[in-house]
């Protein structure tokens, strides 16, 4: 399995990079990572766009899927589903952990939730994962 450095690395020139999003854990069923809440993220008053909430989740189902591939086999989500629970307020961190629901040959679920570093919970995101051939 990858280190977290060896994926943080992966992401750093693509889009999770530019949010800034950082790894933490990774365990094959469960991702932890964190973001800060920049204004470039926010909706007008300073809170996490819902968008932002969406890739951050996103980029941590994907993830898990990627430790968990077969070689020679690539992912893509296929769905997602957001729920909002509460806002994020600029300048503070917001901790994202994804857990498996199902690691199938042909699909992954993955669970995220979105809390502020104080635990409120802010987002749930439910994602399918197909794994394809490379």
């Amino acid at each position: 399995m990858p280190t977290v450095e060896q994926i943080q690395q992966i992401l750093e020139p693509l889009f999770p990079g530019l949010m800034g999003v950082r790894l933490v854990t990774l365990e094959p069923e469960r991702v932890v990572a964190e973001l800060t809440v920049r204004a470039d993220l926010c909706t007008a008053g300073g809170i996490l766009h819902g968008g932002a909430y969406m890739a951050f989740a996103d980029t941590l189902g994907a993830v898990g899927t990627i430790i968990n591939l077969p070689q020679g086999k690539r992912t893509t989500t296929t769905d997602s589903s957001t729920k909002f629970i509460g806002g994020a307020r600029v300048d503070t961190t917001v901790v994202g952990e994804s857990l498996a629901l199902h690691r199938g040959r042909t699909t992954m679920v993955w669970q995220t939730t979105i809390r502020s570093a104080e635990g409120k919970l802010c987002a749930v995101v439910t994602q399918t994962q197909l794994v394809l051939d490379a």
